[in-house]
């Protein structure tokens, strides 16, 4: 069987790098077992990138992916993006030998407006036909918000049929809580997906206080809120039935996300999904 390479997106270790620096939260993640990181919500300092390559060579980390939004996401947004510092872009992702950079959603300002967003989606595709020229493609990770119908089409197949170079980063908890099937939607993203986002997806307990029973409207916002982020292998999920749909549609690296541990330190958070994995029968992925 063919096999892909499992990693960490580091957005949920942004507080390990602020606690410990770029260089000691890699080779945790080293000691782990991961091979491979997308950097996301890690300032992209010139110490950073140099400790993230440094880290990267010597504990022969796969930099996959860095992170940055095609433009800024509301008017007071100060974040570097494509559209304003795509030569910092350039050279942060060849400094760090990375092949993609992603888009992590859309902008904040044009969600469920069409217009807006088909305008999003050609500046994306003229965007990624720049970042090719340079070696690099751009991929967009999708949400749930992207299953919303216009026209009785989802967004996000919307994005798809009017792109030909930009790729697409499935992420198979938000795709369930959209309320579609992951392993047979990765199916028809076959050729345009990479990238794939592994987090499980899990109900949480329901801790009803005697105040919640006196106010209903307590009561139910507990109940229809109980979906969580869980740790792969944790939730409901079929995960070997996901990784076998996404090694179908070319799918090449499997990264970890979280997005709440709920206490947990997300190191630990990282050895469990790692140790579920393996015993999944992917030890020879890491």
């Amino acid at each position: 069987m063919s096999k892909g390479l499992i990693g960490v997106q580091m957005m949920m270790l942004k507080g390990k790098v602020e606690d410990l620096g770029a260089y000691e939260t890699m080779k945790k993640i080293h000691e782990l077992g991961y091979r491979s990181v997308e950097i996301s919500q890690i300032p992209m300092t010139s110490e950073n990138v140099a400790e993230l390559k440094r880290a990267s060579d010597d504990f022969t980390i796969d930099i996959t992916a860095i992170s940055a939004p095609l433009e800024p996401n509301h008017p007071e947004d100060k974040a570097e993006n494509l559209t304003d510092h795509f030569d910092k872009m350039i050279a942060d992702c060849k400094a760090l030998n990375c092949q993609f950079i992603r888009i992590g959603m859309l902008p904040l300002r044009i969600m469920g407006d069409k217009d807006k967003i088909m305008d999003f989606i050609f500046r994306a595709e003229e965007m990624a036909g720049k970042l090719e020229q340079e070696g690099i493609q751009l991929y967009y990770h999708t949400h749930h918000i992207e299953f919303q119908r216009q026209n009785g089409k989802y967004v996000l197949d919307l994005m798809k049929e009017n792109t030909s170079k930009l790729g697409f980063e499935l992420d198979v908890h938000w795709i369930q809580r959209a309320g579609v099937d992951p392993v047979d939607f990765i199916k028809q993203y076959k050729g345009r997906v990479s990238l794939i986002h592994l987090k499980d997806y899990r109900i949480g307990d329901l801790n009803v206080t005697d105040d919640d029973l006196k106010d209903m409207g307590k009561f139910f916002d507990k109940f229809v809120n109980l979906i969580e982020f869980a740790e792969v292998g944790e939730g409901n999920l079929n995960m070997p039935a996901i990784i076998d749909a996404s090694l179908e549609a070319g799918a090449q690296y499997f990264l970890i996300e979280q997005d709440d541990t709920y206490g947990r330190d997300p190191f630990e958070s990282l050895q469990i999904s790692a140790d579920n994995l393996r015993n999944m029968g992917y030890a020879d992925w890491f």
